[in-house]
């Protein structure tokens, strides 16, 4: 058996009306099951008032989780909030566990926190939860699922990167039993009887602009060319002046991927450098099909709608976690809606399931899952969701 709450909190500054409101919440939902564990999100400033630390330094059980832009749980949703999506079973083990710094050799880092964490149990766990630090001028998003598909090839990922509401994302940090990072990665193994399906809504293909290119040179998340020109010159070309590339999304085709499974994603290019290279928030491989993408507020709202809709028509789920791109946010900031996808959520789902959204610097999900072998992929600019 599987039970999921959220609870949440507005108060900064007076650590025990914070921590009183949020124990208040759970025992409304009690009683905890044999095996519990927290996922939390909040605003920078809970971290830096010292709020976070009090709460989870008070609470029975591990918390893992990022700081984000904005949240939203049952009944309410913000800015400066700190939520908790608790998950409590007698049939499913939770594990949590961090990284060292990512600053370093990355696998050396992820593999014995992995270990440690997975230490007695057997086999690998039927869902990993991971908040990865954002690191993008040093690892590409895919990096962090490169990693883990290492380690655990048959497990699902799902997650997200830490995010804040700079535009540099400077406060950025991830948590773990209320200590803090900006370069260390916390997670969630679940072993035992859960059963995730996962659901993405991104932008719909028919707000394909006539811009479309193969990548002829690239490494990671940096493309060097373009159907054989520099990125500069290609876009100059194309009529793209690089004031619209700022955060434009792309859709790519991996068609020279051995584990293509058909399904595109969407990568954000972040900027061009001197050199004319481009850097884009995941991997653009040699021989991807690149198309660049229109987003406003109508590509986003009705796709988020239908796809959260799909999901609370779903049999035999306990709780639905939503993580959306930042940069879809900052479209809805434009139309003077920032809470707009909340409260379709809020709409949908606040009286049916417990849930959590959060935004993100990029999203973890797999686009597929055959022959029980999940085709984990780093998102972009898209809406991930994950029903257990």
């Amino acid at each position: 058996m599987l039970k999921c709450m959220s609870v949440y909190t507005h108060e900064l500054d007076d650590y025990d009306l914070a921590l009183a409101e949020i124990k208040e919440q759970l025992d409304k939902n009690a009683p905890l099951l044999e095996q519990t564990v927290g996922i939390i999100m909040c605003h920078p400033e809970f971290i830096t008032a010292g709020t976070m630390e009090h709460i989870c330094n008070n609470l029975p059980f591990d918390t893992v989780g990022t700081t984000s832009a904005s949240q939203a749980v049952n009944g309410e949703a913000g800015e400066m909030i700190l939520t908790l999506f608790i998950m409590t079973s007698d049939d499913i083990r939770f594990k949590a566990g961090i990284t060292d710094s990512l600053c370093g050799n990355i696998i050396d880092q992820i593999k014995p926190a992995y270990e440690k964490a997975a230490e007695g149990e057997s086999g690998q766990p039927g869902l990993a939860l991971i908040f990865p630090p954002i690191l993008i001028e040093k690892y590409s998003g895919d990096e962090y699922v490169r990693v883990w598909d290492k380690l655990i090839p048959e497990t699902p990922l799902f997650g997200m990167l830490a995010i804040d509401d700079t535009l540099t994302f400077e406060e950025s940090e991830t948590i773990y039993n209320g200590m803090s990072a900006g370069d260390a990665m916390p997670f969630i193994l679940c072993y035992g009887n859960i059963n995730p399906r996962f659901f993405i809504g991104t932008i719909p293909e028919n707000n394909l602009l006539p811009v479309r290119a193969e990548v002829t040179k690239s490494t990671g998340n940096y493309v060097y060319e373009i159907n054989n020109m520099t990125p500069r010159k290609f876009f100059a070309d194309a009529g793209i002046p690089e004031s619209m590339l700022h955060f434009a999304p792309f859709m790519i085709d991996f068609l020279k991927r051995e584990d293509y499974d058909g399904v595109p994603v969407i990568r954000e290019h972040d900027s061009i450098n001197e050199q004319g290279v481009s850097m884009f928030g995941g991997d653009v491989d040699e021989g991807a099909v690149i198309s660049l993408l229109k987003i406003d507020a109508e590509a986003i709202l009705p796709v988020f709608e239908n796809v959260v809709k799909n999901v609370s028509k779903q049999p035999d789920v306990s709780g639905i976690l939503l993580f959306s791109c930042v940069s879809r946010r900052m479209v809805l900031l434009g139309t003077g809606e920032p809470f707009a996808e909340q409260k379709i959520a809020l709409n949908i789902l606040n009286d049916n399931v417990p849930f959590m959204m959060a935004y993100a610097g990029g999203e973890i999900c797999p686009t597929s899952i055959k022959q029980g072998i999940p085709t984990n992929r780093f998102h972009d600019m898209s809406l991930v969701i994950l029903a257990i």
